[in-house]
C-alpha cells in the first residue's frame, strides 16, 4: 500500500541494520513493526528511535499497547501507533502526517547560520553582552591591556577583536605565546638580534615586538615570561624602545601591548616570580573573559557554530545534535571552556554512528549529575522534566514561548506540566497567545 503511494521503502530487521540504513539514506519516517515472534517491544528500540532524528510509527499486537511501560514509550517516543491487523488507509495517512512533522523537526534541528555576535565572538548571554561593552571601551584606548580568565576561554580571540576595532586595525597583530618561548632565545625572539650576536646568528632578525610596529603585540600567558626578559619588556613599556641582541642602538617602536594570563599575577608577585612594576605597567586596563559555565545557552550556540564550520570533518550522514545532546551541552560545567567544547564536538562529528550527535558521542554521560537506578519510564520522565524546566528557564517561565521551543502546543505542555507536577516559578505578565 505504501509503495503504491510513491513512498520509497527500506527494510531492516535488527537495530544495527536500522542504523546502517539511516546512515546510507536520508529517511524521514520509520515504521517499527512488532509482533510476538520478534520478542522485542517499543521499549527495546526507544533509544534508537529518539536518536534517529526521524518520526516513528509503531505497528504492534493489541495486547502490547495495554502494557503500562510500552504505553509510556509509545506516548513519549513515537509519532503514532497502529494495532494489528493494520488499516492500510489509516496507516498511509499516519505516515504522511509523520513525514510533515519530520520536515519541521529537521528544520528546527538543522544547524542554523552561525551567530557571529559582536566582534566575531559567539554568544548572547548577559555576561557576553557586558564583555562586548567593555571591549568596545578599551578599543578606543592605546594603553596596555591585560586580559584575564581561565585557560580556553578565548583570550586571544578577544585580543584580536580589540585590535580589529582599534585605530591600529590596518597594522599587524602579532601573537606570542610566552610559555612556549625557548628559554635561551626569549630575548632574541621578542626583541630581535643582529648578525653575529651569538653562535648561529647568521643574519639580522627582527623580533616580535618590532614586527608589531604600528599594530598590536599580543603576549599570551605573560605569567610564564622569565624574570630575565621581564626587565626588557618593562623598558619597552616605559620608553617604547627596543634594542636588538648584539646591537647598541635603540629603536622606537609604536605597538600597543595586550597581555593575557590565566594566573593570579598578584600572587606571582608575592611569590617573587613576577615583577610588581611590570604588573602595574601591563594592568592599566583590565578585562576578564567569563568561563563557559557562566554563559548559559552560549555553549549550545558555540557547538552548532563549530558543527556548521566543520563540514569536512563530519562522518557521512551526520546532520546535527539530538535534543538530549544540546541539553547536556548546556548543563555541563566545561572546565576546559571553549577549547574543550570544540574538542568534544570535533571528536563527536567523526565518531558519531547515527544522523544525530548523541550525549554518548560527546562523552558527557553522567557528567551533568548522577541518576539513580530505576525503570526506563522513570528515566524518560526525568529527561522530559529536565528539558521542560530548561525551556521554561530560557523563556522566563513563559508557557507559550517554552511550548514553541519544545515543538508542542500550549495545551499539551500544560498537560505534561500537570503530569510531572511542575509549577512555573512565575507567570509571564504578557499575553501567551
Amino acid at each position: 500500500m505504501l509503495a503504491s503511494q510513491h513512498w520509497r521503502l527500506r527494510r531492516a530487521v535488527h537495530p544495527e541494520q536500522i542504523r546502517d540504513a539511516l546512515l546510507q539514506a536520508d529517511c524521514h519516517v520509520g515504521i517499527a513493526v512488532f509482533d510476538n515472534a520478534l520478542g522485542c517491544s517499543p521499549g527495546d528500540l526507544a533509544d534508537l528511535v529518539e536518536d534517529s532524528g526521524m518520526e516513528w510509527v509503531a505497528v504492534l499486537p493489541p495486547e502490547h499497547s495495554r502494557d503500562r511501560l510500552t504505553a509510556r514509550v509509545l506516548a513519549s517516543s513515537f509519532f503514532d501507533f497502529h494495532t494489528l491487523p493494520v488499516d492500510d488507509v489509516r496507516l498511509v495517512y499516519s505516515v504522511g502526517h509523520a513525514y510533515g512533522k519530520a520536515v519541521l523537526r529537521r528544520a528546527a534541528l538543522a544547524p542554523s547560520e552561525p551567530v557571529h555576535g559582536q566582534h566575531g565572538m559567539i554568544g548572547q548571554s548577559p555576561c557576553m553582552i557586558a564583555l562586548h561593552a567593555r571591549l568596545e571601551k578599551v578599543m578606543r584606548a592605546n594603553a596596555p591591556l591585560l586580559l584575564t580568565g581561565e585557560s580556553g576561554v578565548g583570550k586571544e580571540l578577544a585580543a584580536h577583536a580589540v585590535h580589529l576595532g582599534s585605530s591600529r586595525s590596518h597594522g599587524p597583530f602579532v601573537p606570542v605565546n610566552c610559555g612556549a618561548l625557548p628559554q635561551a632565545l626569549i630575548e632574541s625572539l621578542l626583541f630581535g638580534h643582529e648578525r653575529g650576536a651569538f653562535t648561529g646568528a647568521h643574519e639580522r632578525q627582527i623580533g616580535s615586538i618590532e614586527a608589531a610596529h604600528r599594530g598590536t603585540i599580543f603576549l599570551d600567558e605573560i605569567g610564564d615570561l622569565p624574570r630575565s626578559a621581564q626587565a626588557s619588556l618593562l623598558r619597552f613599556l616605559q620608553e617604547s624602545t627596543v634594542m636588538r641582541v648584539g646591537s647598541t642602538r635603540e629603536m622606537r617602536i609604536d605597538a600597543r601591548v595586550i597581555a593575557a594570563t590565566h594566573m593570579d599575577l598578584r600572587e606571582a608577585v608575592r611569590a617573587g616570580r613576577f615583577r610588581e612594576d611590570l604588573l602595574y605597567r601591563l594592568n592599566v586596563l583590565n578585562v576578564e573573559i567569563p568561563p563557559l559555565r557562566d554563559r548559559g545557552a552560549d555553549s549550545a550556540l558555540l557547538a552548532e557554530h563549530f558543527f556548521h564550520h566543520s563540514a569536512n570533518g563530519r562522518a557521512p550522514g551526520v546532520r546535527g545534535f539530538s535534543r538530549q545532546a544540546l541539553t547536556a551541552i548546556q548543563q555541563y560545567s566545561w572546565p576546559g571552556n571553549v577549547r574543550e567544547l570544540l574538542n568534544r564536538v570535533q571528536r563527536a562529528m567523526v565518531m558519531c554512528d547515527g544522523p544525530l550527535i548523541k550525549v554518548s558521542d560527546l562523552q558527557l554521560e553522567g557528567q551533568t549529575g548522577a541518576t539513580s537506578a530505576g525503570s526506563l519510564a522513570t528515566a524518560r520522565a526525568g529527561t522530559e522534566r529536565e528539558l521542560i524546566q530548561a525551556a521554561l528557564g530560557r523563556n522566563g517561565q513563559n508557557i507559550a514561548a517554552a511550548a514553541r521551543e519544545l515543538g508542542v502546543s500550549r495545551v499539551t505542555l500544560y498537560r505534561i506540566l500537570r503530569r510531572l507536577g511542575i509549577t512555573p516559578q512565575r507567570r509571564a505578565q504578557t499575553s501567551e497567545s
